[in-house]
């Protein structure tokens, strides 16, 4: 069993656990709040997101919030801890004028995240939509009681697969790249920009307080929902639909003109209050955990690129 501390020791390791650990924290800070998004993004939804929050409450239960979770629990702290780990490789990769021991540039962060939220939407389409078919599980059955009831992740999978194949799984790929893409890179620049800017000198030293991570964090979330919510309203609403059901949207192009024409443009930004709450606790989160895990599992190595650097003097 000597895998694990061999796995640790290289610096890739350690950044996959620590992507991993922010994984975990962030699923479990905004899950209830995500349930709440997917509702409000249905054409059928209607009322403030308190209202709805209470009557989801009221009508299931509390634990209704956290309906689905097991999915992304174990996917998200899976992807969260592929997406550092890709970051920290790409990030260099893309500007190698910088040495090893200064942190990355913001061309190599920008393009990086770019390259980072393509290569996740290959893993994250397929979770993405057995997500959103669990979540609204709910809120279809009162309309069709014919829809089979699935208890979890595994039966919804395997009943998209059964009827449309790989196509079905992976369907609303292109807008999920479309979405990722462009927002990782917003995600990982704010990060570093905000974090450099909250405290002078951190990106070097790696000694920013907590509340530095939480803000820079919780900024990085919210402007890379900002810059992509749109995409994410059709996305939901593309891949809510299956091929049993009547295919209302033909694509993005065709899902975007239909839902401005019945809706109005607001539709585009609805749920974008909730969203950017979430996005604000979880990417807090996401960034206080992963930097604290680094901290704790490179305490004896203070020279790890450049971003982390404790003092061993207990």
């Amino acid at each position: 069993m000597d895998f694990w501390p061999e796995f640790l020791a290289n610096s890739w390791g350690k950044e996959f656990v620590a992507g991993g650990f922010g994984g975990m924290a962030g699923v479990f800070a905004g899950y209830p709040l995500d349930t709440l998004r997917i509702r409000q993004q249905q054409p059928s939804s209607t009322g403030s997101a308190f209202g709805i929050l209470r009557g989801v409450v009221a009508a299931e239960g509390p634990l209704a919030l956290y309906r689905g979770m097991s999915a992304p629990l174990a996917s998200v702290t899976f992807q969260n801890a592929m997406v550092f780990q890709i970051y920290a490789v790409l990030s260099r990769a893309f500007d190698s004028s910088v040495s090893a021991t200064d942190p990355p540039s913001y061309k190599g962060i920008a393009l990086g995240g770019v390259g980072t939220g393509a290569i996740q939407s290959l893993m994250l389409t397929p979770v993405e939509l057995v997500k959103i078919r669990l979540q609204l599980q709910m809120t279809n059955n009162k309309t069709n009681q014919l829809v089979d009831r699935h208890t979890g992740p595994v039966s919804v999978a395997k009943s998209i697969f059964q009827r449309e194949g790989w196509k079905g799984m992976y369907r609303g790929l292109t807008i999920t790249v479309l979405r990722d893409a462009p927002a990782h890179g917003v995600y990982f620049g704010t990060y570093e920009f905000m974090r450099e800017q909250l405290h002078p000198g951190c990106r070097k030293s790696g000694q920013e307080s907590f509340r530095t991570m939480l803000i820079a964090g919780g900024l990085a979330g919210v402007a890379s929902w900002i810059c992509c919510y749109p995409l994410d309203v059709v996305k939901t609403r593309l891949q809510a639909q299956s091929q049993s059901s009547s295919q209302k949207y033909g694509g993005i192009i065709d899902c975007f003109c239909k839902s401005v024409r019945e809706e109005g443009y607001p539709v585009l930004w609805r749920g974008l209050g909730t969203a950017l709450a979430r996005a604000f606790i979880v990417n807090g989160a996401i960034f206080t955990a992963y930097e604290t895990a680094l901290r704790c599992l490179f305490n004896n190595h203070p020279h790890h690129h450049g971003t982390i650097q404790t003092d061993n003097a207990i």
